[in-house]
């Protein structure tokens, strides 16, 4: 089947123009999921108590304290880490994609990540916070000083990248037990970079906040998710059936095309312009006469000549007629 065959399919997730409305629980959810996450922006900033439960945790050092893991959660952080996870996640949504014939579940995973992108990345690199290794002064919040570590962005992007494989269940019952492995799955990573001591407590906390208001935030984006499959779709259709990107019939290759023609039509007797030749196969397409006009007579009909070369033949040589042929002509020229 056509990868353009596919993509005409109905999809199992339909999508729609219009903005979606949000339930209660989803908005009572997304602001109280906001107000934590200015809170705990403001305790970083302010630096609250929120600040020395950060410095508390890092010099109490948990690597320290369990030790015997330590080689383990080093490779279970990797399913916070955006680089790995986004191919798990997109090779598994791809198939989804393509046994759906819909680019709907490609489309809100690269939704997600580039609002989780936009928002986690400006938060980073405006307050700049320095990670526990590089603090310089116990009790600081460590802000402006050029880092990239507030918020979590494991943390932050382990909700997001598998929070949307919960999103796009098919059923209730998937998507509940989808929901309860992606939250175990987000909290393990986060309690994990606290336990290494790449992040300060309250790093993961907003972490945690920012990943569920992309969770939360992505079905307004959903019209345009629509609008981008429409897109797409057109976007290939003219790439396979464009002027000029269509494969061309082998048949069709070195053959000149044939001459337009005039034939009189058989029903109704009414002309018709037809154009044959090799390059249509032997098929004609008939162009009837404009409305309104009487069928022209043939002898007003305009002439229609080959295309080509406009240069008059070469004048023929005069071939003298032999003398018998003479003779003959001039007794038939006589006895009439």
């Amino acid at each position: 089947m056509r990868t353009d065959e596919k993509l005409h399919r109905p999809a199992e997730y339909p999508t729609t123009r219009d903005l979606p409305r949000m339930s209660r629980t989803r908005l009572w959810l997304f602001g109280s999921t906001l107000a934590v996450y200015v809170a705990i922006v403001v305790g970083v900033v302010t630096s609250s108590k929120l600040v020395t439960l950060d410095w508390q945790v890092m010099l109490w050092r948990p690597y320290k304290q369990w030790p015997q893991i330590h080689a383990a959660l080093d490779y279970f952080v990797v399913l916070g880490q955006r680089g790995p996870t986004a191919v798990m996640v997109a090779a598994w949504l791809g198939w989804r994609a393509w046994r759906q014939r819909s680019l709907h579940p490609m489309l809100a995973l690269g939704a997600s990540l580039l609002l989780l992108n936009i928002t986690v990345g400006a938060v980073k690199y405006g307050l700049g916070r320095l990670g526990p290794h590089y603090a310089t002064a116990v009790g600081s919040p460590e802000l402006f000083a050029g880092g990239d570590i507030f918020p979590s962005g494991h943390t932050a992007n382990a909700v997001v990248t598998w929070g949307v494989l919960a999103y796009l269940a098919t059923t209730p019952r998937v998507r509940r037990w989808a929901s309860v492995i992606a939250a175990l799955l987000a909290l393990g990573v986060g309690m994990t970079t606290i336990y290494l001591g790449t992040h300060w407590v309250s790093d993961v906390l907003l972490g945690w906040a920012a990943g569920l208001l992309v969770l939360l935030a992505l079905p307004w984006f959903e019209p345009a998710m629509a609008w981008a499959e429409d897109f797409l779709v057109a976007a290939w259709h003219r790439l396979r059936h464009g002027s000029g990107l269509a494969p061309v019939p082998a048949r069709a290759l070195g053959q000149r095309p044939g001459l337009v023609t005039q034939r009189a039509s058989q029903a109704g007797g009414q002309p018709a312009l037809e154009a044959v030749g090799a390059a249509t196969g032997g098929h004609t397409a008939a162009m009837p006469h404009a409305p309104g006009r009487p069928p022209a007579a043939r002898h007003e009909r305009t002439p229609v000549t080959p295309t080509g070369s406009r240069r008059p033949p070469a004048e023929r040589p005069v071939r003298p007629i032999p003398l018998a042929h003479q003779q003959v002509r001039g007794r038939g020229a006589a006895g009439s």
